[in-house]
Order: C-alpha cells, then sequence, then structure tokens
C-alpha cells in the first residue's frame, strides 16, 4: 500500500490531484501539511484524513507516510523533494519541477544516489487527448513534420492588479519566474514528449503591463534533437478578446492543431479533407499519471511517463529561453 503525505493542500489537490489518490487500489492519503495548521487540520478532518502538520519534516519522518506529494510553490520543491528522499521516500512534486534547472539537476543527483524515486506532475503526458495527438504525429499523418509553434495569450488576472497581495505565480523567489513558468512549462513539456528533447532554445522577454517585476512577454525560438526547428510567443496581458491558446504541429502533408488548456477539438488539416479529435478527460485530471506512478511502486508497472530526468529537461529550456540566452 502507498501511504501519501501531501506537504501543501491548496486549491491543486482539491480537484486536480488530491481525489485521484484514494479511487487508485493501492494507495491512500494518511497525512497532510500546511504551514498554517489550522488549514491544515480543516483539509484533513473535510477529507477524512487521519494526520496534520504544521512542519513539512514532521510529515515527512511519519513512520506511516511512505511516498510524498509536495504541491507547494517550486521555490520550495527542491528542499521538500530532497529531504524527503533521503528520508527513502518516494516522490512525486507538483510542476515546474523546481524554481531553477540548478535545483532540478541536484534533486535528480540525489534521487540517483539515494536509488529513491522521484516523479514530476506533468500530467498531460497521460491525458487522451495527447496521447491522440501523439500517435497521429507519429503514425505519420503529416507527414515529416517541418515546424511546430505555440501561440498563448491571456488577460491579466484581477489578482494581478494588487500590487500589495500579488500572487505567488509571479514572484521570482517563490515561483522561477512568471506565469511563463506556470503554464508555458505544461505546453513545452508536451513537445518533450510528443517531439522529442528540445536541444537549443533562445528568447526575447519583456515586461510590458508593469503589473509585476517578472516577464508578462516571451517569444522564442529551439530546436529539437533531431533538428526541426519550433517557436512560441507568450502573452499574459493580452486583452480579454484575443486569448489564444494552440499549437500547430506543420508537416509536408498537412498540419495538426491542438490546444493545450482549453482542449478545443484536435484539428487534423491534410490534402484528404478535415477530421476533428475530441477524447474526455477524467474528472480528476492527475487520475492516469498518479495510478501509473502507484503501480510502478507497488512493483505492478512500468517507470511512469514524468520523471525527473524529464521534467529538468523543461526547466533547463525555460531558464534558456527567458534569460534570453541560445545555447546548444
Amino acid at each position: 500500500m502507498v501511504q501519501w503525505g501531501f506537504i501543501g493542500c491548496g486549491a491543486v489537490t482539491e480537484k486536480k490531484s488530491g481525489p485521484a489518490f484514494r479511487k487508485i487500489e493501492g494507495s491512500d492519503v494518511v497525512a497532510v501539511m500546511r504551514r498554517d495548521g489550522e488549514k491544515a487540520k480543516e483539509y484533513a478532518q473535510r477529507h477524512l484524513i487521519d494526520r496534520w502538520y504544521d512542519n513539512a519534516e514532521e510529515l515527512i519522518h511519519d513512520p506511516g507516510v511512505n511516498a510524498v506529494y509536495i504541491a507547494t510553490p517550486p521555490g520550495s520543491h527542491a528542499a521538500y523533494a530532497i529531504e524527503a528522499m533521503r528520508a527513502g521516500k518516494p516522490v512525486y512534486v507538483e510542476k515546474p519541477m523546481a524554481a531553477t534547472w540548478a535545483e532540478c539537476r541536484e534533486m535528480n543527483r540525489v534521487s540517483e544516489e539515494t536509488g529513491v524515486p522521484l516523479f514530476v506532475a506533468y500530467y498531460r503526458r497521460t491525458l487522451p487527448y495527447f496521447l491522440r495527438v501523439k500517435q497521429l504525429i507519429s503514425e505519420g499523418a503529416l507527414g515529416e513534420l517541418s515546424t511546430v509553434e505555440i501561440r498563448f495569450a491571456i488577460p491579466p488576472y484581477q489578482s494581478d492588479y494588487d500590487r500589495e497581495h500579488l500572487p505567488w505565480r509571479v514572484k521570482k523567489e517563490l515561483a522561477g519566474g512568471g506565469y511563463f513558468y506556470d503554464l508555458a512549462s505544461h505546453q513545452l513539456d508536451l513537445l518533450d514528449f510528443i517531439l522529442g528533447e528540445i536541444t537549443g532554445a533562445a528568447g526575447f522577454t519583456a515586461n510590458i503591463g508593469g503589473l509585476y517585476e517578472v516577464e508578462d512577454s516571451l517569444s522564442a525560438a529551439f530546436r529539437f534533437q533531431k533538428g526541426m526547428p519550433g517557436s512560441g510567443s507568450w502573452s499574459f496581458v493580452a486583452p480579454p478578446d484575443s486569448r489564444t491558446d494552440k499549437i500547430v504541429f506543420t508537416g509536408r502533408r498537412g498540419k495538426l492543431t491542438c490546444s493545450t488548456f482549453m482542449f478545443t477539438p484536435i484539428r487534423l488539416e491534410t490534402s484528404e479533407g478535415v477530421k476533428e479529435y475530441m477524447e474526455v478527460n477524467p474528472e480528476n485530471i492527475q487520475y492516469y499519471l498518479i495510478r501509473s506512478i502507484v503501480n510502478y511502486l507497488d512493483g505492478n508497472g512500468t517507470i511512469p511517463v514524468s520523471t525527473g530526468i524529464t521534467a529538468a529537461r523543461t526547466n533547463r529550456v525555460m531558464e534558456l529561453i527567458s534569460q534570453g540566452v541560445g545555447k546548444e
């Protein structure tokens, strides 16, 4: 039985991830931690979880906890994950993996040193929607690919205007960067999953809106291991009527368009016509990835598709883009 302890039990654990841990055979949640002990207690009582803490070290060393889920801002991921792995407890950490690529490398070093597995919550790798995209491309529906483009634009959140209480996602020390780190990490990880490793990247960044200190607008170019180029643009200060969530794969036989967050129909356009595909997500969107992790830890499955090794590559690419550096 995999007996999970949660470090952090905020909004992401209410539906996206939390319930999945108990829907899977051989898995349970036995303890939670939050710095605000009263909030940890309220969460535990509401979800019928036996124990709660306001100190991460106590949860990690709880003898009833044998695996740790870290759902705190990225700035604390490395410290908590390293302590858990040194205690011999497998770790499942929210994305992005950490605030910096250096922290990711250290997490992977400790995982290798201790032999304790490390997984990262890039759950889109397991969703039927993106598995369909990967299948169509790998089966040659587009022929030989020539490029891929990410286009993403959203207006500011209302909380972005409250300078005294800005969300943690736009505080570099907590998030690693701005919304780019929070949202584009999913997109770049998907490209790694579908097309292979990105080996070179460069970017330009700007703060157009001035709502917070980190970047709110970015453009990037990158190249995959097999030589194919790609590009991306992100705006987090767009007007409401210009929302865009699109990835376009172009090949010699046609193009495929999908989204990352809106789950619009997958659109395949070739000389044979237009086909659209739609897939259904699980109620708790992290379910399939968590199930694969539980099965692996129980000795009943292959290694999950999102590990510290794959996730660190995404942090590296984001760092190259956000720092405006081109490197092979």
